[in-house]
This record gives structure tokens, sequence and C-alpha cells, in this order.
């Protein structure tokens, strides 16, 4: 019962064998066992009252017509930067915005909404989407605490989508919604052994989203099996009236991406290998080593190596566009928030987290904030030579460069490291990452669990060029099947080393 799938739950739903409200109920009691008491995982930061009421009226539809789509009844957890209409505040994980509640869904929550899901409630993040410090630990927030990784409680949850993460590898939900800058959601997908995907910016509307970056934040499915996240991105996809990005993708997106799926997709599929993201743990090296001889074994040629050239050229222009982006559009976001919400710049909101200091500041301070805010705006200069200087580092120069020299499909490379010991002293200390081209190109990037080291999981990107999230689940559904490694949690309260 623990790894319904959605297509599992929707069958057992048409048979009669279990209801939306049953699995509702199922999910809650988890919850109050597992988030709430026994490992106390700090996962979910609020329950939608109104969750069982919902799945009551959705039971009733589906008695009445039949059920709208696959996601009828399915329970999701949302992030907590994403707005919905349900009696909740929405965070960002910081008490400045206990008082959040929004007038209206975000575009995620009305499409969900719409295809018949179940907002189960919302999770914890690291604070502002792990935009507030450099020394920061991942998966803390003011307004919910520190979330744990469900492999080994002592070690992180990676973030920001970290309350995301956990809750779909502990089976706190069917399903669930991060968002991404840089990293957000493949980082927490890896180390916590389940898919995570960062689709093109543009794919999915962001309005009612609190924002970091316009040029790099998405949202985007976790999930526990690859099928699970096609079939979240096919009811996620279309134009949001509120986000111009999204005014292109009616030539580039599918209401169903389940079609693109194929257990012998792999068979003459050419894989590059980034090898130049190796070289942080050799037992993480080692899983992925395992991985590619999976894929060639199942028909892919592999070209290794095939690198991202430009790896170590991105991180400065990055840094300059997202201060300069976070400052902007924080203050277009809070001006539009209801007056419940006191702090309407990014300038009061610096203020205010140094009058509550215990409570905000207790173990990390606020230097991106103050660095953002001494930003101009968005026409100067310097933001749009960072902007013009990352895309063609991450597009031209980078990712599409790789795939045009050895005419491949798809880019792999390690994910991560395994998840670090949580450290609110010296913070968050990663073991390699290869998230940033995509990010920065605005390009997809899908994870899906390779392996563990010490039993904790590893997962392998598969990085691909705009719009090519049929390719990537394809690949990324071949492999899953030809491996299917993921193990699910047994939340011990440190690693094992024998």
């Amino acid at each position: 019962m623990e790894e319904w799938r959605i297509d599992q739950l929707q069958k057992m739903m048409a048979e009669g064998t279990i209801t939306a409200a049953k699995a509702v109920q199922f999910y809650l009691d988890r919850i109050e066992q597992i988030d709430r008491q026994g490992p106390r995982l700090n996962t979910v930061l609020a329950i939608n009252p109104d969750a069982l009421a919902i799945a009551e009226a959705l039971d009733a539809e589906r008695q009445a017509n039949g059920p709208r789509g696959p996601l009828h009844g399915i329970p999701i957890l949302l992030k907590d930067n994403i707005e919905t209409r349900d009696p909740l505040p929405t965070t960002a994980g910081s008490l400045a915005l206990a008082q959040n509640f929004a007038r209206q869904d975000s575009f995620v929550a009305e499409r969900l909404r719409a295809a018949g899901a179940i907002i189960l409630g919302k999770t914890n993040l690291s604070e502002w989407a792990n935009f507030r410090s450099n020394r920061s630990s991942s998966g803390w927030s003011s307004a919910g605490g520190q979330v744990r990784n469900p492999y080994a409680l002592d070690r992180n949850p990676c973030g920001s989508s970290s309350g995301s993460g956990v809750a779909v590898a502990a089976n706190l939900c069917t399903a669930a919604i991060g968002t991404e800058t840089d990293g957000s959601i493949v980082c927490p997908a890896h180390v916590n052994g389940i898919v995570g995907l960062k689709p093109t910016v543009g794919l999915i509307g962001r309005s009612g989203i609190v924002p970091i970056s316009p040029s790099q934040d998405m949202a985007g499915p976790m999930t526990r099996t690859v099928k699970d996240a096609a079939i979240l991105l096919g009811a996620l996809t279309g134009v949001d009236p509120r986000d111009s990005a999204t005014a292109v993708s009616p030539s580039h997106n599918h209401t169903d991406y389940t079609q693109f799926l194929d257990k012998n997709g792999l068979l003459g599929a050419r894989i590059g290998v980034a090898r130049n993201y190796f070289g942080h743990n050799p037992r993480v090296d080692a899983v992925i080593e395992d991985a590619i001889t999976i894929m060639r074994q199942q028909g892919a040629n592999i070209i290794d190596p095939a690198n991202i050239k430009t790896k170590g050229q991105l991180r400065d222009p990055e840094f300059e566009v997202l201060l300069y982006e976070f400052k902007h559009s924080l203050n277009t976001y809070l001006a539009t928030t209801p007056r419940t919400v006191t702090q309407r710049t990014l300038a009061e909101l610096i203020e205010f987290n140094v009058l509550q200091e215990t409570a905000v500041l207790p173990y990390f301070g606020q230097e991106l904030f103050e660095a953002a805010q001494a930003k101009g705006n968005l026409s100067d200069d310097a933001y749009q030579e960072a902007l013009a200087t990352g895309h063609r580092l991450a597009r031209d120069e980078g990712i599409d460069a790789t795939l045009q020299a050895h005419k491949l499909d798809a880019i792999v490379a390690p994910s991560g490291g395994p998840a670090w010991l949580t450290d609110w002293v010296n913070g968050d200390h990663y073991g390699g990452s290869s998230s940033s081209p995509a990010a920065v190109a605005g390009y997809p990037n899908i994870t899906v669990p390779a392996g563990y080291v010490f039993g904790l999981p590893v997962g392998i990107s598969f990085i691909g060029t705009v719009w090519q999230e049929p390719t990537l689940l394809r690949l990324a559904y071949a492999f899953e099947q030809a491996t299917k490694v993921r193990q699910p949690p047994r939340f011990l309260p440190t690693v094992k080393f024998t």
C-alpha cells in the first residue's frame, strides 16, 4: 500500500477497492505517524483542512460521471512556495509570510485541481527556496524547522524542494510538486531516491509561485516512478496568462507524456557522458559507471567523454543574474500579496529578519538578501551582460554544443553526491552537482535513482536541449525499467557502514 503509483491507485479506485477519501485518510494517518511522530521527518508544513471533503466530492463525481483523467482523486503535496486558494498560507518557509493567504490558485494548483487531483497540503522547504544565505542548511525554514532525510535521519534532504522530495520518498503522498532555480528539484530527488523532473522554462506556468529568477525558475514533478512524472507533467502544461514565458509552449507541450515511455527506449540512443562532472566521490562514480554499462547493454550508443566544456564558467554570470532578478521579482510578487503580509519589499524583509533574529536567523544569516538589495534595475548593463553570457555559455557553447558535436539524444552525469550530515554550524557541503547547465539554459533535466552509497541514494541525470522532455522521459523510463533500483527508506537514525 505504501508505494502506490498513480496508475495503480487509479485502477483500485475504478474497481472500487479504495476511494479517494480512503486514500487521503491513509496519507493523513501516515503523516501523523511518520512525519509528526515516529522518525519525525518534519516534511509536511500544513495539511489542507478541506482535503477529505474534496476527496469525497471527487468520489461522488466518479460515481456519477467517471474520472476526469489519470489524476482524478490522486493526493498531491505542493511545495509551500506555490499558492493555492485552499485555507493554507503560502510561506516560502518564512515567518514573514505566515499570513500570506492567496486569493486565487497558482497556475500549477489550478491545473492540478482541474485534473481532479487533491491538494493534500504544503511541504516544508529551504527558506526562501535556499536564496537567503551562502551558509544555509538545506531543508531548514523558520516556518517549519529542519526536514530530515528518511534514509538516514541525521543526513540532509537537500533543497530547496526538500519537503516534497522526502514526502514522496517516505510515501506521505502519491506525488508532489517541487520548484527549481538551480538544483532544487533534482538534488532533493536524487538524495531521497526518487524521480525529479525540472522542465524547460515556459512549459509550465509560474504565476502564483514565490519567485527567485524569471529566467530560471520552474515547477516540476517529484515522483517515485518516471511514469508518474510523465502523468503529472501532462496535467501541468499549458499557457499561463500571467506568465509570458508560456506563450510559445502550445507548439511544444503535450497533455499526455506517457505516450513517449518505452522500455526499449535506450535501443539505438546516443548518450554522451559528461566526464567533467565525475571525480567528487569514487563510490558515486562507480554507481554511475554501472548505470552506463546497463545503458550500453540496453542498446545505447555511449559516447564517452562528451563533456560540457563551459562547466566552470557558469557560476559568476548565473549568480549575478539571480541577485538582480530576485530583488526585482520578489518586490513585484510581494506587492500582490494580501495586506495581511506587512513586509512588502525585500528591504522590509531584511529588516523583519533582523527584528526576528532569534527565530529567523539562529543558524545562518541573510547575506544573499543583502547582496540582492544592493543591486540596481534589470535595465543595468551588468545584468543584461550576465544574462546574455549565461545563456551563451549554457546553451550555444554548453549543452547544445555538446549535443550537436556528438549527435547526441541526451547527456548523462551524476546528479550529485550522497546526502551529507546536516550541519547548522557550517551549512551545506555538496558532493558535486550537474544541475547548473540545464538550470542556466532553461533546459530540461531529469534525475532517476541509479544506486546507493552506504544505503544513501544516488541519482543519474539525463540532460537535453529545449523542449526535449519526450526524449528525456523515454530514456529515463527505459533506464528505470532496466534497473529498478529504488528501495523505500527505513528511517535509520544514521548511516550503517557495514
